[in-house]
Order: C-alpha cells, then structure tokens, then sequence
C-alpha cells in the first residue's frame, strides 16, 4: 500500500512537472509578449527618426544665414524713430537644427547685445525661439508659423514689461522675407487693440 502511493505520488509530480516546464519549442519561440515588445521598439525608433532630425521645416531657416547689417527702429503711434545701427551674425548650431542669431547694436541711444535661437519642433509642428540680451534680464518665449506662401515666419509669445509692471504681456513677432538679401523683423504689442500695433522694426540689409 505505501508503494504504490508513493508510485501514485511520484506519477503525478511528473505529471504536474511536465505541465508547468517549458518545452524546448518555447525556449526558442518568441512569445507573444516578446513580438509585441519587439514591435513597440521599432515604432519607438521610427519616431526618433521622425521626430530628431531636422527637416524640411528646418531647411526654410537657411535663407536667414550669414553676416547683417542692422537698422532698428522704434515706432509710437505709427511714427518711427531714426534708425540705430548694428549687425547681426546669423549660424547654424547643434546639427542644423537651430538658428543661433546673435545681434549687437543699439537702442534709445545705448548700446546692446543679445541672442536668439529659432528653430522648428517636430512634434510640436511649429517653430519655436527664445531669446534673451542685456536690455534686461528675462528670457522670452515664442512659437508659430510660416505663412502660406512661406514669405514670412509669424511668432506668438509673451514678455514681462518692467517699465509698465505688465506681466505676459502678448506679442507677435514677424519676419518678413522681402528678398534674399533683405528681411525686416517686426515686433507687435497686442494689448495696444486692432491698430497701429508695431512698436520695433528692425531691418536686415546682408553684409555678405
């Protein structure tokens, strides 16, 4: 009697054995979860590619490459100021992937200097800047578009006006590409209503 329910025992741990341990098929065979895993990886791939390298977005910057001449003017109630002189030397960095324009000039009779970097966002799908200069210590913010027919790159952001105590105040940034070697930067103060919105011009004559 023990025998044979120590055989009926063994029997059946063989048998338990047999039914949980994987087969040599199943230690060679991806499992469903592997596939799966291995599908999520390629896709996770597929979007770096899409998503970190510079595109055709990145390329309509290259018209903005090169060394400027500057002329800034400041406009109040659509009469302008008399131009202040600088220049601006405009390069890529980081792979092509952003535009580092760095600009020294003048200002209501003081002289300035400051950096901007303007790229595209590919999973954003917008264009993107952010700059910053010795006018102040703030660092600004923007992001939009190219208009239709590519003549101009139109930007919205907001910036902090110390002079007046305002805080995000809305602004639209403009460039206007008016020829290879000509474009004009406009800078709108949304607040002032539907009219006589530009408050700095500043155009770009190339150097070379």
């Amino acid at each position: 009697m023990l025998f044979r329910s120590f055989a009926a025992l063994s029997l059946a741990t063989t048998s338990v054995l047999l039914l949980v341990s994987p087969s040599s098929d199943a230690l060679t065979t991806p499992s469903v979860q592997d596939e799966a895993q291995a599908a999520q990886m390629q896709e996770m791939m597929k979007k770096a590619a899409r998503y970190t390298q510079p595109g055709p977005h990145h390329k309509k910057l290259e018209r903005m490459l090169g060394t400027w001449n500057t002329s800034t003017r400041f406009v109040m109630g659509g009469r302008k100021s008399p131009p202040e002189k600088g220049t601006s030397e405009v390069s890529w960095m980081m792979d092509g992937r952003w535009l580092q324009m760095r600009w020294k000039g003048a200002m209501m009779g003081r002289g300035v200097e400051g950096c901007t970097l303007l790229g595209y966002d590919n999973f954003k799908m917008s264009y993107v800047s952010t700059g910053i200069s010795t006018m102040d210590t703030a660092m600004t913010r923007s992001e939009g578009d190219m208009t239709p027919d590519d003549k101009a790159l139109v930007l919205y952001g907001t910036l902090d006006e110390y002079l007046t105590g305002e805080h995000d105040k809305m602004v639209r940034y403009v460039y206007r590409f008016e020829s290879e070697d000509t474009m004009v930067l406009e800078v709108h103060d949304l607040p002032i209503g539907l009219e006589n919105t530009l408050v700095v011009e500043i155009t770009f004559e190339r150097k070379d």
